[in-house]
């Protein structure tokens, strides 16, 4: 079957090949002008926010949007495997046969004669297998925490490995003094009036915060996007108690939209 015919192909099992025919064709000399001025370092961005789009499909439960943010993140691997293919790397089957590969060889208690009975052996066994291939095992016991990782997720990954080898508190009580200590130094800092310090000391807090979602089972970056958008909403609804109230908030003062502010969080 040519691309033409692959582009036009409503057979539900070859939508995957149907999409690398487009893909395909956009890059092709007569296709589309911006596909075809794409790179990997040029299409980062549009990978990060597909990604995140999805996240916020899965943290809403919008099982409908959902399916259309894991096809633009679907057409994201496709476009990366398209540009390499081109340059004569690997394309998609490399991608798919790495994959499940990597699958079979970290899950030997299901395709070999290996056991694991918990999540958590299975997790130290993938750990250990991870560690043997790519030759770590004289390495530090936190490295490989990725380092491209937004900060708040590699905080909690740093943090889980470092729990993982008996670095923690027993409970919840000294992550607790340890954000109350953090939060003296921060303001310590800010007596002190020495930026370099309070730049670090909120360093700290934020860490100290991020390991106490960690310990209550939260991703702090799904906590930290449930709070921007309750606070956008608040926000939006302060907007028209103000208008209400024949208020913007460009003119309105601090204690006006406080008031409002209070009246739309108490319901």
């Amino acid at each position: 079957m040519t691309d033409e015919e692959m582009i036009r192909c409503d057979d539900r099992a070859r939508q995957l090949d149907r999409l690398r025919a487009i893909m395909h064709r956009l890059r092709a000399p007569g296709g589309c002008p911006w596909d075809a001025e794409q790179s990997h370092a040029s299409l980062v961005s549009n990978l990060i926010e597909e990604a995140y789009e999805t996240v916020d499909a899965i943290r809403r439960n919008d099982l409908p949007h959902l399916e259309e943010e894991l096809g633009d993140l679907l057409l994201q691997v496709v476009f990366h495997s398209e540009l390499a293919a081109e340059a004569g790397h690997f394309d998609l089957d490399d991608v798919a046969r790495g994959i499940c590969d990597k699958l079979v060889r970290r899950h030997p208690h299901v395709f070999a004669a290996s056991a694991a009975a918990t999540a958590d052996e299975v997790l130290a066994q993938w750990d250990a297998i991870k560690r043997d291939e790519k030759g770590d095992q004289h390495r530090g016991l936190l490295h490989g925490t990725g380092n491209g990782l937004p900060a708040l997720l590699r905080a909690a990954k740093l943090q889980k490995k470092a729990a993982k080898h008996g670095f923690d508190w027993p409970d919840d009580r000294g992550v607790l003094d340890k954000i109350r200590e953090e939060l003296a130094e921060v303001e310590a800092a800010i007596a002190g009036d020495d930026p370099a310090a309070v730049q670090e000391e909120l360093g700290d807090l934020l860490f100290a915060v991020v390991n106490l979602v960690r310990r209550r089972g939260g991703d702090p970056e799904l906590v930290m996007a449930a709070a921007n958008a309750k606070f956008e909403q608040r926000f939006a609804a302060m907007e028209s108690h103000l208008a209400a109230r024949g208020l913007h908030p460009a003119g309105a003062t601090l204690d006006q939209m406080e008031e409002s502010w209070s009246a739309v969080k108490r319901g």
